[in-house]
């Protein structure tokens, strides 16, 4: 059975190109300073490269990402990627890039045994991300950084066992409405290995919530499946890339650890 990685790099990245001219504005998972090699595309890549095909979904400066793909990534690498181009990655929240990516999952194999779902301005440890692809279950991710309501996704777990999500997308204050056994900030990474239960999802999603971020996928998808069958693994290295300093932090890390 198939195994596919579903990364998504579509939007704008303004934080990531605030004061910056448009003419000099980049996809944030393409920015390097010298050596191409150095970006968040190549290394994610290189992550997910066990994988037997990789959905990369595309939008903003989507004739550079095609351009940086076909001139820098691996032969090897670079025969297993299907980009997908989001024509609504401007007006659409990002649960349209993962619906597109699922959907697409869908068009090429006829025998998917999961699929990993990685946000394309992450960088992970290799030993944790190691853990996630090893696992046998539905995986949910999380961090070691603090919770703040105005950048965190909450990952919590409620009296039933149930997983639930919460996210301000206006990066205002959080409130839960339940009593919870345990709470996480997200690590934005998730495996699906239930095909079926994940086509309902994405399904729904598009009848019902399509300008949702993609926890409306994810949620939907996670309350289909029992508690049971579902891991939590924690990054020991884990960074959200929103701006150029923290490129500078990931950065480093690679110099020191790769």
């Amino acid at each position: 059975m198939d195994k596919i990685a579903i990364i998504t790099v579509a939007g704008i990245s303004s934080r990531f190109n605030k004061d910056v001219p448009n003419d000099e504005m980049i996809l944030k998972c393409l920015y390097c300073q010298d050596n191409p090699e150095d970006t968040l595309i190549y290394r994610m890549l290189e992550k997910v490269s066990y994988a037997d095909k990789i959905v990369i979904v595309g939008g903003f400066k989507f004739d550079d990402l095609i351009d940086y793909i076909n001139k820098h990534i691996p032969e090897d690498i670079k025969d297993k990627c299907n980009l997908v181009y989001n024509d609504h990655f401007d007006d659409l929240s990002s649960g349209y890039s993962l619906y597109l990516g699922i959907e697409k999952s869908f068009n090429i194999s006829n025998d998917i045994g999961e699929i990993l779902f990685v946000e394309g301005d992450l960088d992970v440890d290799y030993e944790s991300f190691e853990n996630v692809i090893n696992s046998e279950n539905s995986v949910l991710t999380i961090n070691p950084e603090p919770i703040y309501s105005n950048k965190a996704v909450v990952l919590y777990q409620n009296e039933n066992d149930e997983f639930i999500y919460a996210f301000n997308s206006d990066h205002g204050l959080l409130t839960i409405d339940e009593p919870f056994k345990a709470i996480f900030n997200s690590g934005q990474i998730w495996k699906f290995n239930d095909m079926k239960s994940l086509k309902t999802a994405n399904d729904n999603f598009k009848e019902y919530l399509l300008y949702d971020t993609n926890l409306g996928i994810i949620q939907k998808y996670f309350d289909l499946i029992e508690p049971e069958n579902i891991d939590v693994i924690g990054f020991n290295h884990w960074v959200n890339c929103n701006t150029r300093k923290d490129y500078e932090i990931i950065k480093e890390y690679w110099r020191n650890n790769l």
